[in-house]
Order: structure tokens, then sequence, then C-alpha cells
């Protein structure tokens, strides 16, 4: 965003005369000088490439195949020409004409921005320039590589450019590519392949309808494709993938702005502290303020959770209210309810963990002290972490920030009183566990990604984007919290023997390679395949969605920790840098 001058404003209604005024100046994320410097130098190197490539075609490789049956092919479409054809190529045409492409771009962008709850500005950015970059190199090849138009009758005027590359093309695969891109990472449920596989076939269509209308030879629509693709690739790796480009912790405030902090004047919205009160206590905040204070966060909003909202609504609230910061004081569940509000969006979120579990607080290397965790956060960098997404009968599509389950954790979490969790911390869990050891075993379908569905029995399932637990104990061996997948664990032993055979697994799990990035199996140790899993205690798969079944009976089903309605289904997808968390270095 660019930066704007502070600028005098009008008394408010109700303001004292004279009373001290301050300013806001919208400051850059961090990281986008880099970034545009990284953009830069690629796309300098994408339009050295495709300008060689052009002065290949068009000197040297002149006589090659395929350019010696390019002519062939044009002659081919002049002679299939219909009326019918000719309209709908005509159609196909305007689809990546200069003024169609600017018109998408600006409204889907001033969409993104305007209409979302939460501003999408990086999935706006990566649009807008990956479609102005294309037309930039676009324009730098047409004055590098001169090529005539085919020579048969073009529909078109022939504009006064090269034929090579197709511009018409290059743009189409960059907004209409670009488009894609955003459709399968940001919508749900099964329109989402469908909306992104009809964006993708456009700049093919608009390809073809080209070289009908005889405005370009098939190398020129495929450098068209070519170009839009790689400004597509540079710029989604450089916003999306690198994670470099971060929105401001807080940005240096005008003079005014620390004068009215200093005069006790709060800068409402800039730091939010959303915080569970039964675990937090007067102290602890006042603690937490000193913290903030120190690195700069003057006058903090501290807003209580609640019974009804553990944090969603406390959050939404701060964010469109224009915290820059929140920070998220509790357990897991608290966090989650955070997370599930800035799930997608750019504000970081610094985690405080002040609550039984902290799973994703030990996973992410933080301190267990609250204000040591705080202060490791605010010295660290942002990091984009995972999220699921998850759903069922009963149970609205919510996210987890660490893990899920149903079936024997779940039962664990529902045996586990309030006080002692209060009094012992964590040991209370293995207290409530002896008594859920008898809960009885569910049959179980799994069906991961596009692999063929698995039927199991099981005593506990266990969906994680971490993978230790309380005491050490790891669980899911191979889950990291920023690798864009989700693990599940099965666990069904039979008998002493399948209990003592799925205890010495989980010990020795710490030791286990990393896994492939593709859906996979792995047992125990013993040479038992995974097969149809009779037999085998502990069983482990990687995915990216999962639909999990549970037979006939409900199951006990838990989210981070808290359970939630029990029920016979549970559907997990993976969000791929859905949350953004302040960590020390070294962290996750």
């Amino acid at each position: 965003m660019p930066t704007a001058a502070p600028e005098r404003r009008a008394e408010l209604p109700g303001e004292r005369p004279g009373s001290a005024r301050t300013s806001r100046s919208f400051a850059l994320p961090r990281g986008v000088g880099r970034t545009a410097a990284r953009i830069g130098a690629l796309t300098v190197c994408q339009g050295a490439l495709m300008v060689g490539l052009g002065l290949l075609i068009t000197g040297p490789a002149r006589g090659w195949w395929p350019m010696t049956v390019e002519d062939d092919v044009n002659v081919g479409f002049e002679r299939a020409r219909t009326g019918t054809l000719t309209s709908l190529s005509y159609v196909g045409s305007e689809f990546g004409d200069t003024l169609t492409v600017i018109t998408v771009t600006v409204l889907v962008c001033a969409g993104l921005i305007l209409v979302p709850r939460l501003p999408m500005w990086r999935q706006a950015s990566f649009l807008a320039v990956a479609v102005s970059l294309q037309s930039l190199v676009f324009l730098v090849i047409t004055e590098a590589v001169d090529r005539h138009r085919p020579d048969v009758d073009r529909l078109d005027a022939s504009p006064p450019t090269s034929s090579y590359t197709s511009g018409h093309t290059g743009a189409a695969t960059a907004l209409y590519g670009g488009l894609a891109v955003l459709a399968l990472t940001r919508l749900r449920g099964p329109w989402r392949r469908i909306v992104g596989g009809l964006l993708l076939l456009v700049p093919l269509m608009v390809a073809v309808s080209r070289l009908y209308r005889g405005m370009h030879h098939p190398t020129d629509v495929m450098g068209g494709l070519a170009n839009g693709s790689l400004s597509l690739l540079i710029v989604g790796r450089a916003l999306f993938a690198d994670g470099t480009v971060t929105a401001p912790v807080e940005a240096d405030a005008p003079s005014a702005d620390r004068a009215g902090a200093a005069a006790g004047v709060p800068e409402r919205g800039r730091t939010a502290v959303v915080f569970n009160p039964t675990v937090t206590g007067e102290a602890d905040r006042e603690a937490l303020r000193e913290v903030l204070e120190r690195h700069g966060h003057r006058a903090p909003e501290f807003i209580e959770t609640t019974a009804e909202d553990p944090g969603t609504g406390q959050t939404a609230a701060a964010v469109r209210d224009g915290a820059r910061l929140v920070v998220v004081c509790g357990g897991d569940g608290t966090l989650r309810a955070a997370a599930d509000a800035l799930a997608g969006s750019d504000v970081p979120l610094a985690l405080v963990p002040c609550g039984t579990g902290n799973l994703l607080a030990r996973n992410l290397g933080l301190p267990l002290s609250p204000t040591a965790a705080l202060d490791a956060a605010l010295r660290g960098a942002p990091r984009r972490i995972d999220l699921g997404r998850i759903s069922g009968d009963g149970l609205a599509a919510t996210h987890f920030a660490a893990m899920s389950g149903a079936g024997l954790d779940a039962a664990i979490m529902e045996r586990t009183d309030d006080r002692a969790k209060s009094v012992l911390g964590w040991p209370a869990y293995v207290l409530a566990g002896v008594g859920a050891l008898r809960t009885p075993r569910m049959r179980l379908t799994v069906r991961l990604d596009d692999a063929p569905a698995l039927h199991r029995t099981a005593r506990m399932v266990l969906i994680g984007n971490v993978g230790t637990v309380q005491g050490g104990t790891t669980l899911l061996p191979a889950a990291r919290p920023d690798d864009g997948l989700l693990d599940l664990l099965i666990l069904d032993p039979r008998g002493v023997g399948g209990w003592m055979r799925a205890l010495a697994t989980l010990l020795r799990g710490g030791a286990k390679p990393p896994r492939p990035s593709a859906v996979d199996t792995v047992t125990a140790p013993d040479g038992d395949g995974a097969g149809d899993g009779v037999g085998v205690p502990v069983e482990f798969f990687t995915f990216r969605r999962a639909e999990l079944a549970f037979g006939d009976d409900p199951q006990s089903r838990e989210l981070d920790g808290d359970p939630v309605t029990p029920g016979r289904l549970l559907t997990a997808e993976v969000r791929p840098g859905a949350l953004t968390v302040l960590l020390p270095s070294g962290g996750a």
C-alpha cells in the first residue's frame, strides 16, 4: 500500500477544541522492498528468456520443426472458418482484449479489497502485479523481436506490434490463471475445482481464437501462454510461498501519534489483546502490557472472551477496527477461535500460552511462560503456518490450529474436569484417560484426497497440523505446521500386546524420517503392511483433504482440545499458510 502523508482533519463532533489530534499514516508491509527487488530481478530474467526464445524462433530455428509447419496450421484454421465459428472466435478473442483485461482486473481487485470482511490485499496485489508485469514483458518482447503476422486473411486489424508473442493470450493467462489460483485457494466445496478448471480454459480459448482469426502463429500463442504463466509463478511465489511480505506489526507513528500515546490517548485498534479471563488474571495482563509497551506497542486494547464467544467475534471486531497485531492469551481453544477469525488475513498473531495444553505453542518452539512467549514472539518475525478446516454433521465449518479427532482422545477431553485441569495441569488428561480406555472400537471409512476409500476399525483417529502433545509425546512424527499437509493417525490396538506395540511405535516416532509430500501410509515397524489395517495398531497417513465416516454410532469429537457435538462424519482440509504468526528465530 502506498504511504499516505499526514494531513489535517476537521474536529470531530464532541471533541474539545484544542485537544491533541492524531493522524494516521499507512505503513508499507514488511519485506515489500526485498520482495519487489526479487520480483523485478526475476522479471528481467523472464524478459530475457522470452526475447531469447523469440530471436531463436525468428532466426536459427526457422527451419526447425515445428516452425516449418506453422504456416500449414494457420492455413488449416483459415479453411475451417464458418460463420458460427467466426462469431465464437470473436467472443473468445475479446476475453483477452486489453480493455476487457484491464476492466476485469480493476473490478476484481476492488472487490477483493472492499467486499470481504477482511480486505484481501495480498490476493489483490498478486492479480494486479501479475497482469501488469506480463504486459510490461510483452512490450519489451515486441520491441526486441520483429516477426510478421501469418500470411492468411486476418479477421482483425493488425496492431503495430510484432506477432510474437500473443498479447491477448499472455494477458488472458495472467488474468484468468490468477483468478483460477484464487478460486482454488479461497473457494470451498465441489465448485472450487469446477470454477478453477473453467478459468484455466479461458486462456486456451483465447489462444485458439487468435489462431483461428489469423493473428498469430502457433509459437506466438505458446509464447503468450508461457509469458503469462511465468508472471503468475514469479509473483505468486513471492507473495504466497516465500512469506517475505508480512503485514506490519507496528508502524512508526508520526510525532503527533507518539505525543498522543504519551498523553495516555490510546491508539484504538493498533494492538489488540484477546484474552481468556479464566486463565489470564489481572497481574498477568499488567505483565503482558509492560512487555508490549517495551516493544513499542503503546496503549494495547485488552478484549475479554466470554463463554458464548471464546474469541472469534472479538478478534474479527478488532481487525475491523484496524488492529495491526492480535495477541491471543489463553489455551488452544482461545487460539483456535481467534485463528478462525484471522484465517486468510495478513494480520499477524502473537501467541501467549496461558492454558493447559498449549499444543501449538509447544510445537512452534515458544516458551510456555506467558511473558517470555510474548517477548520472544515480538523479537521474532512473521511466519505463515497452515490451518485445518473441518466440518461434519452437526458441526459448522471452522478451523483448527493443532489437532482434531474422534474416539478415545475426544472421550478423554469430555471426561477431563475443569477443576482438575486448573489444579493439575496437563496430567489431568492422563487421569481422565484411564477411565476412557474402555471406549468401544468404531468402524471407520476414510477417503484421502483422490485415493480409494479405506475401511478400518479404530479406537481413535487424530488429525494433526502438529505432532507433539503434552509431556513431549509425539503422536504424529511427520507433522509440520507449514508444509501444506495434514497428518492422520489411526490407533487400533488389540489386547495388551497391541497396546504395547502401539506405544513402542509412538515412542520411536520422533526418529522417523520426513514423509513424502503425497498421500502416504506408515505402519508399525514389525513387518505388517498397511493392507486392510487388520491387526495393525498404528497407521499414519498424510493428505490435503480427508473424509471420515464413523459407522452407525455417533462418536465423541474434539477440536484443539475442546469437545464438540458427537457425530458420524468429519471432513478436514488443509489451508496452507492461512495464519501469520510471530515466531522467535528457529521457531516451528
